[in-house]
């Protein structure tokens, strides 16, 4: 285990720089002060088998922690990724195939090896413990949310409100997120603000478990080259392999 830095001028640096928000900052501050080696969870869906310059914030913030000596805990929603995230959708989302998702998969690690050590770095799939779920275990999770939270989400109200369709695999989505923070022990969980809901979904659920409550770290979203949030789905990335001249080009043509 590498050595663990606890020199509070870096950890103050750590919090704040791109960081948006922090739940709970004091408490994150106090563990990373510890000298514990915490677990730092991020998930990525391969909803694409190209990692965009928005994904690259909080792989940077990972690299971050990992220069502390803890241990970053990289989740590849290879099952999460059939149902979809839908924290910034407006309408349903097409379900992936396994094929796609392995053609996806291809190139994942060595794109993120631009950023990460991935020799300090534990790489995961969901798939290995979601798949395996009962439908009694997911009926128990399903009791630690109600559908007035769900629908009290800004994304699912604007589609109820307008009377657009929202499947009920949707809904399970935080949960199976949350329950990854539970597979993975995780002590941090970093993703966009977007995220949020889904963020504090692992601390519901590991208080369930019993098990102490997970800290997050929230950045904000890039824009994409539409003005919309940067997302594989909506094709308006930029992505971390794209050729200089051609990243600049985007980057300098962002509305």
């Amino acid at each position: 285990m590498d050595k663990i830095i606890t020199d509070e001028k870096k950890i103050d640096e750590l919090l704040v720089r791109g960081v948006e928000d922090i739940i709970v900052k004091e408490e994150l501050k106090a563990a990373l002060m510890s000298g514990r080696q915490l677990r730092i969870k991020l998930g990525v869906d391969p909803t694409g088998g190209k990692i965009h310059i928005g994904r690259a914030v909080p792989l940077r913030k990972l690299r971050e922690f990992q220069r502390l000596g803890h241990q970053v805990v990289f989740i590849v929603g290879d099952f999460t990724a059939q149902v979809g995230d839908a924290s910034d959708k407006t309408e349903k989302r097409p379900m992936l195939t396994r094929a796609q998702i392995d053609e996806n998969l291809k190139d994942y690690k060595s794109q993120i090896s631009k950023i990460l050590d991935i020799s300090k770095t534990e790489f995961v799939y969901n798939n290995d413990w979601l798949s395996k779920l009962t439908f009694g275990e997911l009926t128990t999770l399903a009791e630690c949310f109600s559908v007035q939270q769900m629908l009290a989400r800004r994304n699912f109200k604007d589609r109820y409100e307008a009377g657009k369709e929202i499947s009920l695999r949707e809904f399970l989505y935080p949960i199976m997120q949350g329950y990854d923070s539970v597979a993975v022990k995780a002590d941090v969980e970093i993703g966009g603000n977007d995220q949020l809901f889904n963020l504090k979904a692992g601390r519901i659920i590991q208080e369930y478990y019993g098990m102490p409550k997970q800290s997050i770290m929230t950045f904000q979203m890039l824009d994409g080259t539409d003005g919309r949030k940067m997302s594989t789905s909506w094709g308006n990335i930029i992505t971390i392999v794209d050729e200089p001249f051609d990243m600049f080009g985007k980057v300098m043509a962002l509305h």
